[in-house]
């Protein structure tokens, strides 16, 4: 028998593999996959676990988001309502304002308007009284009665146009 490389490689080989389940190596190796396999399993489902809270949250955010955008809007809304109250009742009230100054300014000018009245008539009377005085001293004859009486006509005439303009 011919002993060459070929048959102690294939020997060697042999005790090799001999060797290597003697040491239960393709078990440990088995085993080590397996460790490795629960290994990324768990953290494939601590992943997901993951995700899920971080969607959970994602969607709490977004309740909130949205809840605080509806509260902002009603605090908008609640805002403005109150602002046009407040110029509807701004203008109301500056409108009775105007209106009782008017009032007030009416009254004065119906109060001046009856003073000036009783001035003119106050006038009149004194240029007539005057004028009767001056007729009656002045009473020496019928003629220079009228023309007196006439010229204080004309006078007092004058004089009311003068105080009425």
């Amino acid at each position: 028998m011919n002993i060459d490389a070929t048959f102690w490689v294939a020997i060697s080989f042999f005790i090799f593999v001999g060797v290597i389940f003697y040491f239960k190596v393709p078990q440990k190796i088995n085993k080590s996959l397996d460790e490795s396999i629960k290994k990324i399993k768990e953290e494939i489902e601590n992943a997901e676990k993951l995700k899920d809270e971080a969607k959970n949250i994602l969607s709490e955010h977004e309740s909130k988001i949205s809840k605080s955008k509806n509260e902002i809007n009603l605090m908008m809304q609640k805002a403005k309502n109150e602002l046009e109250k407040n110029i509807i009742k701004t203008n109301e009230e500056f409108h009775s304002a105007i209106e009782n100054r008017k009032k007030i300014a009416e009254e004065k000018i119906k109060q001046l308007k009856t003073q000036a009245i009783k001035d003119v008539k106050n006038s009149s009377v004194k240029i007539a009284v005057q004028a009767v005085e001056t007729i009656i001293k002045n009473s020496i004859d019928k003629k220079k009665l009228d023309k007196i009486y006439i010229s204080s006509i004309e006078e007092t005439k004058k004089i009311l146009k003068n105080k009425s303009i």
